[in-house]
């Protein structure tokens, strides 16, 4: 792929042509809060947290699904951004019931993380507080809708990596909600393996295993690298 020019932080750059922003940053050593990307999946830009400012532009852009261009100039952290990440982050808080004193991954939380990590000690907002259900119908795992945060990972690598497509979203705005099935007790759903690759990707305590108490919950990402690397090198073609 031809390589691109562009201004990073006041900083002149290069990088490949369709390489996604994010994936520069990286290169880079500048470090990007995100909740929804993860390395091995599909980019969605749903969180914004790796939003950025373009020059020329008053839109902000989310970093993991917008492509490095020729002669762009770039702007990570500035005031602005930093504002509407706590932002972001307070109105996450707001809608759902993060209670982290009581939640199983109280202390290994990405949302917690990234609270800590961009200054949001508080929360500007009136919250939500709905009344939301647990899904203990599955004889491993249980499903918390208090703790989610819509990211889709689990949707996203149970298509893309198992291949099971067990999860999906259902609803609209604060009314969303993450579902199995054709919105069916998790348990029920005849296309669920039961391999766990859900819960290990989700950033919060939405998905954990059952009988998992406060703060004992602390997940690994490292087998989808571990996947995606033996598919490339077909370790596991029998054929």
């Amino acid at each position: 792929m031809p390589v691109v020019t562009l201004t990073v932080n006041d900083e002149l750059v290069s990088g490949q042509s369709g390489q996604s922003l994010l994936s520069l940053l990286k290169e880079l050593g500048i470090e990007m809060p995100t909740l929804c990307h993860l390395e091995g999946l599909s980019d969605r830009g749903g969180c914004r947290l790796c939003m950025v400012e373009l020059q020329g532009s008053k839109r902000l852009f989310a970093a993991c699904v917008t492509p490095v261009q020729e002669g762009m100039v770039v702007y990570t952290h500035t005031e602005r951004l930093n504002n509407y990440r706590r932002m972001i982050l307070e109105l996450l808080f707001a809608e759902r019931n993060h209670v982290c004193a009581v939640c199983v991954q109280n202390g290994h939380c990405e949302l917690q993380t990234q609270a800590a990590k961009n200054g949001m000690d508080s929360v500007r907002y009136d919250y939500l507080v709905p009344d939301l259900p647990m899904d203990a119908s599955h004889e491993r795992y249980v499903l918390d809708h208090n703790r989610c945060i819509l990211c889709t990972r689990c949707v996203r690598v149970c298509d893309e990596i198992e291949g099971a497509h067990v999860w999906d979203l259902m609803g609209r705005g604060v009314n969303s909600r993450v579902i199995a099935g054709l919105n069916q007790p998790w348990g029920d759903s005849d296309s669920c393996t039961k391999c766990g690759k859900c819960v290990q990707v989700c950033p919060t305590g939405a998905l954990t295993l059952r009988g998992s108490t406060v703060a004992e919950m602390e997940k690994q990402h490292d087998f989808l690298k571990w996947i995606l690397t033996g598919r490339e090198k077909k370790q596991w073609d029998y054929s």
